[in-house]
């Protein structure tokens, strides 16, 4: 994979043009207006306490304390993956915590990179959603577009396959039910009753490696309400993190690890993840549903 060096600048503008940095190393436009418009469903539980007077450090009963046991180990790498067989480039737009496709819509509304200069002029998007009551827009988006979009409803984002408990933010209407989790602790999750439903996971090293090539334009937005905790260090020693090339993260509370992975650790992943010229960019939460 060839990657172009370049300064990225996101803030929310409206009417604003991502342009993209191919991996061929010529830059095309200004690396400066790279701007998006994330649509994001999470950060918001100051906002919640704030309203609703549940403190954040009595749900959490200490910063320390874990949400729940991970529900597997970190698998960066196996010999049982395949790579794919294609050789011609695309798009890869990844959406970890995909809601009701409303990221995706943003993706192909060119807040991510104009479509129209994706390689070989092809795209394709995976939307991976746990809350079951998406299922249903996810599998139109993927009706609507045959062979380009692969939603994988009622699955979560995580570090290995397995079955995880999933908390379901019920009390959040307005807001696209964001706060759903896998962490048991989130003021939103605690006032929804923490109902839960039974989930496999999706490793998210394993969806990289299997579909994408390193000639291809590949995003990765990761809105998993505290998961990312678990799964930044992992990807950092895997071999598909170098596939990646932009990588969105929403950032929540450390409490919400199942692993317990400190901010240092949480920063040195990121800081490997970059010295394998990943660009993370600030993601800046702002809601818009």
């Amino acid at each position: 994979m060839i990657f172009v060096a370049a300064v990225a600048v996101f803030a929310v503008v409206p009417g604003a043009v991502c342009l993209e940095a191919p991996k061929s190393g010529v830059v095309q436009g200004n690396a400066t207006q790279r701007i998006a418009k994330p649509v994001l469903r999470g950060a918001v539980d100051a906002a919640v306490m704030a309203t609703t007077g549940v403190r954040h450090t009595a749900l959490m009963n200490s910063t320390a304390r874990l949400a729940a046991a991970p529900p597997c180990k970190c698998e960066a790498a196996s010999p049982t993956w395949k790579k794919p067989t294609r050789t011609a480039p695309k798009c890869i737009f990844i959406d970890l915590g995909a809601a009701d496709g409303n990221t995706f819509l943003r993706f192909l509304a060119n807040d991510y990179g104009a479509v129209s200069a994706c390689p070989s002029g092809q795209y394709e998007a995976f939307l991976v959603e746990a809350n079951p009551r998406f299922n249903e827009p996810l599998m139109a988006e993927a009706q609507k577009h045959p062979g380009m979009v692969h939603e994988l409803n009622s699955t979560a984002a995580y570090m290995c396959e397995a079955e995880t408990s999933f908390f379901l933010d019920t009390v959040n209407t307005e807001h696209n039910h964001w706060g759903s989790s896998m962490s048991d602790s989130k003021p939103s999750v605690v006032r929804s009753g923490q109902v839960k439903v039974t989930v496999p996971t999706v490793n998210v090293m394993k969806l990289i490696y299997e579909n994408t090539i390193p000639t291809d334009s590949v995003v990765v937005k990761m809105d998993i309400e505290g998961a990312e905790w678990d799964i930044l260090p992992c990807l950092a020693t895997s071999s598909a993190a170098p596939l990646i090339d932009h990588l969105y993260v929403e950032e929540h509370p450390p409490s919400y690890s199942l692993t317990g992975t400190s901010p240092t650790a949480f920063q040195a992943a990121k800081d490997a993840l970059r010295k394998q010229n990943v660009d993370i960019p600030p993601y800046n939460t702002r809601h818009t549903l």
